[in-house]
C-alpha cells in the first residue's frame, strides 16, 4: 500500500519532469510495428517511479538488519542504474541503441557477482551453494565454486528477459507483478521453519522478510501500471525492466527456487527463446521463423491487437504461475 501510494503521489510528477526533460520521447525502432510510430513522444525512464517507491516502502517496513533484503536492494539499485545509463543514452544520442552490448553486460555481470558471493557468504551451509529441484523432494544438488557463475546467469538472465518482454504497454508489468506476488508467498514459506518443514521446503533463515519487499514490488508495479496502461503516459524503459528482472532473480536465488522463476516467468522465458531462435535462424540459414522477434511482435505481424496480445500475455503468465505454485505441494 505504501509503494502504490508513492507512485499515485509522485507519479504525475515524475511524467511531467521526465516530458520536460526528454522533449521527443523514447526513440521508436524504425523496424518495428507500424502501429508503435503513434506512440512517439512517450517519456521513458518511467522506472525511476517503481524505483522510488520500492526503496521507500521496502526501508519503511523491512528489519533493516537482514542483510537479504539490503543485497535484493543492491541489485535492484544496481541495474536500474544500468538501465537508468543505456535510456539516457538513448534520449541524448536520439537512436534506440543506448549502452553497448559489452558495457551493459560487463556492469550487469559484475553487479550479480558481487551479490551471488553475498548470497553465498549470507546463507547457512550447507545450503548457500545448493541448488533445489522443484517437485522433488530432498534433491539437492551442490553447486560447489559454480554457484557463483549461476547466480550471475540467473539475475542477468532474468534481467535480461523482462527487459526484452517490455515492448508493449503494460505487457512486462503485470506478469512481473504476477512472479513477484509469487515469490512474496514463497519467501514467506521458506523462511518459516513450521511452513518449510510441513510442505519439505529448504528452510532459507531471514528469507520471509523479502516478502516486505516483494510487497513493495508488487504495490510499486500496481501503481506503475496505472501510468502505464494503454495508452501508456509512460514507458518503464530499461531502468525499470533490468532492475525488476534482477531483483526476482536474486529472490528466486535465496529461496532456492531457481528453477521455478524459470517456470512462473516461463513467458520472460519464452520472449527470451524467440529472440534467441530468430537470430540463430538467420545467421544459420538466413531464413526467419518468427515474423519479428521478441514473440509480441510476431503477433502483431499476424494482425493481433496490441491490447489483444497484451491480455493474452497476461493470462499465460497467470497459468505459468499457477503452474509454478503447484511445485509448492506437489511433490
Amino acid at each position: 500500500m505504501t509503494a502504490l501510494l508513492v507512485c499515485f503521489i509522485f507519479g504525475p510528477g515524475i511524467i511531467r519532469w521526465l516530458k520536460s526533460r526528454q522533449g521527443a520521447g523514447q526513440p521508436i525502432r524504425t523496424d518495428g510495428p507500424e502501429t508503435h510510430l503513434k506512440k512517439q513522444g512517450t517519456p521513458t525512464m518511467g522506472g525511476v517511479m517503481i524505483l522510488l517507491a520500492v526503496i521507500i516502502s521496502t526501508l519503511l517496513w523491512v528489519d533493516l538488519h537482514n542483510a537479504y533484503t539490503w543485497i535484493v536492494l543492491l541489485v535492484t539499485i544496481g541495474f536500474g542504474g544500468v538501465g537508468f545509463g543505456d535510456d539516457y543514452l538513448k534520449l541524448t544520442k536520439r537512436n534506440s541503441k543506448g549502452l553497448s552490448s559489452r558495457v551493459k553486460l560487463l556492469w550487469q555481470i559484475a553487479i550479480a557477482a558481487v551479490a551471488s558471493i553475498l548470497i553465498a557468504y549470507v546463507t547457512r551451509q550447507p545450503l548457500s551453494t545448493q541448488l533445489a529441484l522443484p517437485f522433488l523432494k530432498d534433491v539437492l544438488i551442490n553447486l560447489g565454486y559454480f554457484f557463483p557463475i549461476f547466480a550471475v546467469f540467473v539475475i542477468v538472465g532474468a534481467s535480461n528477459a523482462v527487459n526484452l518482454t517490455d515492448g508493449l504497454d503494460g505487457l512486462a508489468i503485470v506478469p512481473v507483478m504476477i512472479a513477484t506476488a509469487c515469490f512474496g508467498l514463497i519467501a514467506y514459506l521458506v523462511g518459516n521453519v513450521i511452513f518449510a518443514n510441513y510442505l519439505q521446503l529448504q528452510h532459507v533463515a531471514g528469507a520471509g522478510e523479502l516478502l516486505v519487499f516483494c510487497g513493495a514490488l508488487v504495490g510499486a508495479s500496481l501503481g506503475f501500471l496505472w501510468f502505464n496502461a494503454p495508452p501508456a503516459m509512460v514507458f518503464m524503459g530499461d531502468t525499470g525492466s533490468l532492475s525488476v528482472g534482477a531483483a526476482l532473480g536474486s529472490v528466486s536465488i535465496i529461496t532456492k527456487h531457481e528453477i521455478v522463476l524459470a517456470i512462473i516467468g516461463g513467458l520472460f522465458v519464452l520472449e527470451t527463446a524467440s529472440v534467441i531462435v530468430q537470430v540463430a535462424s538467420f545467421k544459420m540459414t538466413g531464413k526467419r521463423v518468427f515474423r519479428m522477434a521478441p514473440l509480441h511482435h510476431h503477433f502483431e505481424k499476424k494482425g493481433w491487437a496490441e491490447p489483444t496480445v497484451v491480455i493474452r500475455f497476461w493470462i499465460i503468465a497467470a497459468i505459468l504461475a499457477l503452474i509454478g505454485l503447484s511445485s509448492l505441494k506437489l511433490r
